[in-house]
């Protein structure tokens, strides 16, 4: 508990002594920035507690990160909330995750609403309890008017199960013949994926030090900038997301050409 309290404490005081929360003007901002939020469990073990409250630290450090995203003036932050391979973990840690996402999805809603902030859920969403799925419709409706960012979280999401099922609503428009083989290029298949209509990520963040995008947006990140750092996802701080940004600005990013 003295942890605890002393944790939001220095978040508190992080929050309040900072005259400029802005990013620097000298950087070059990524417009699109995704995160791996991986290292929960690892952090929790590292402490001697449960994997479960190891979940909750990283619910509650994600506020800060939206909250610091969207001060630095970031358009687009995707959040790899739960992946297709989630389901294969003890079913006490599934469970938990979800009721964690049950309980905390209102709250967390009306506080990005209050932010004018967007919320959009990506990923197999009939997967989940009729509860949840009413909660995560109710949430993009509240939300969908608002403008100043966009937040997107992958629920039950995987990258080939995304490319399965764009590659099977484009077969059955082939079979109603309201789209011909020879029209399917790159932007028919953009079109069919999770996220239409949002840009590529220009940053793709990965906490818990592991070197794999663990099948995430693996069409989108094709030209994606990677940040790696060891650092379990509850200890990712907003220092830590502006140094992933100040390298991210320092990068030339040729996309293929030949720099000039």
């Amino acid at each position: 508990m003295i942890l605890m309290i002393l944790k939001w404490l220095n978040r508190y005081r992080n929050r309040n002594g900072s005259k400029d929360r802005k990013c620097p003007s000298e950087l070059r901002l990524p417009e699109h920035v995704a995160i791996i939020m991986d290292g929960n469990g690892r952090w929790a073990q590292a402490r001697g507690l449960p994997r479960q409250a190891g979940h909750r630290a990283g619910m509650e450090n994600l506020r800060d990160i939206i909250e610091s995203c969207s001060e630095f003036g970031i358009k687009v932050l995707t959040l790899f909330a739960f992946s297709t391979e989630n389901w294969d973990r003890p079913a006490d840690e599934v469970n938990a995750l979800i009721n964690l996402l049950d309980k905390s999805l209102a709250n967390e809603i009306r506080e990005m609403h209050k932010n004018n902030i967007k919320v959009i859920f990506t990923g197999r969403l009939l997967g989940f309890p009729k509860s949840l799925q009413k909660k995560l419709e109710e949430g993009m409706k509240l939300t969908s008017a608002n403008s100043s960012m966009l937040v997107n979280v992958a629920l039950n999401y995987g990258a080939r199960i995304e490319m399965v099922d764009a590659v099977r609503s484009i077969a059955e428009k082939v079979e109603k013949k309201e789209l011909r083989p020879s029209q399917i290029n790159e932007e028919i298949i953009e079109a069919h994926l999770y996220t239409a209509g949002l840009p590529d990520p220009d940053l793709l963040i990965r906490t818990g030090g592991e070197m794999r995008v663990s099948n995430f947006l693996l069409w989108q990140i094709a030209y994606t900038e990677l940040w790696i750092t060891p650092k379990y996802w509850p200890s990712f701080q907003r220092e830590d997301l502006l140094e992933a940004i100040h390298a991210y600005s320092k990068r030339q990013r040729r996309f293929g050409r030949v720099s000039t």
